[in-house]
């Protein structure tokens, strides 16, 4: 288990306006909101890429072909990307877990909060701890790591409400997995958020 590098994963679509951050749109605007979120995959990228030793990947929701895209990848060339595979976001994240067949940390990238140092705690509680995940203030989660696949944690998940934490503790208690929640932080996505948001 030590042997093997962590895999990062970013979840991530492009900053196309009225179709990424919506709940944002009425307090910034269509566009005003996608450049938000276009920061907010920026600072995600080049967060996680400092992490010494990490294999980080985009996972994309969009077209890979998108200019944000290729800007960033132009600017990032260690970063790798894959497509999203089909499915709703359990089994979105159920499939990149299944993909690398490494101990996995798995963001979005709405979470200006996350930090390097974070991130590599997280990456050493993988080492023993089953599973990792840092909650979210509004009942989700920012980062999920598995040391390996489980479909049942992702599982009929209300998805986008305040029970999606509860509902995975559940979950991890059934599958008798150990894991750990080093501290809770807060994302970007509503509009009393932005008051915090640093970018």
């Amino acid at each position: 288990m030590s042997d093997l590098r962590v895999q990062l994963a970013i979840l991530a679509r492009a900053p196309v306006p009225g179709q990424c951050k919506t709940r944002l749109i009425p307090t910034l605007g269509a566009e005003g909101a996608a450049t938000l979120h276009a920061r907010l995959v920026e600072l995600s990228v080049n967060t996680a890429l400092m992490l010494p030793d990490v294999v980080v990947t985009l996972w994309t929701a969009d077209d890979a072909a998108h200019p944000f895209f290729q800007q960033l990848a132009a600017s990032c060339p260690q970063l790798q990307w894959q497509e999203q595979p089909a499915g709703d976001l359990g089994e979105r994240m159920h499939q990149v877990f299944v993909s690398t067949g490494q101990p996995t940390l798995l963001i979005g990238s709405d979470c200006p909060a996350l930090t390097v140092d974070l991130l590599q705690d997280c990456a050493d509680h993988l080492k023993n701890h089953a599973a990792v995940f840092v909650p979210a203030e509004d009942g989700g989660y920012v980062l999920v790591g598995l040391q390996s696949p489980c479909r049942a944690l992702f599982a009929e998940v209300d998805w986008g409400t305040d029970q999606v934490m509860q509902q995975t503790r559940q979950r991890l208690q059934q599958q008798q997995m150990h894991w750990v929640e080093p501290l809770t932080l807060w994302d970007v996505d509503r509009p009393e958020d932005l008051l915090r948001c640093p970018v």
